[in-house]
């Protein structure tokens, strides 16, 4: 019996902190593994809650990957294609957005 509550206890404090990593968005989980040092989970908590409300998935999972390789993002900011042209513009919202939302 006393397993079974240790066991249960245990899973009480550490399955919240393995769901929240889990579930957190590309954009959070690139801000974190990023080098920038105002990079925390709060702020890129913030990021991601403003990237959710601005953002499609697939925009967010471009972005993250910008995020990570910044000679993409200068590819597709370069880019003459309407497609990039346009994600650029809600790239560079959410950016604003983002900005003005999670400084603290």
């Amino acid at each position: 019996m006393k397993k079974l509550v240790l066991a249960g206890a245990f899973g009480a404090l550490v399955l919240p902190v393995m769901a929240t990593s889990a579930l957190a968005g590309s954009i959070e989980r690139a801000c974190l593994r990023s080098d920038r040092g105002s990079a925390n989970p709060a702020v890129c908590g913030c990021i991601q809650q403003v990237a959710d409300m601005t953002l499609t998935g697939r925009d967010q999972r471009k972005a993250a990957k910008m995020m990570a390789d910044p000679d993409l993002a200068h590819e597709v900011w370069i880019s003459k294609r309407e497609a990039d042209d346009a994600f650029w513009e809600r790239y560079k919202s959410f950016g604003q957005t983002a900005e003005a939302y999670c400084a603290g």
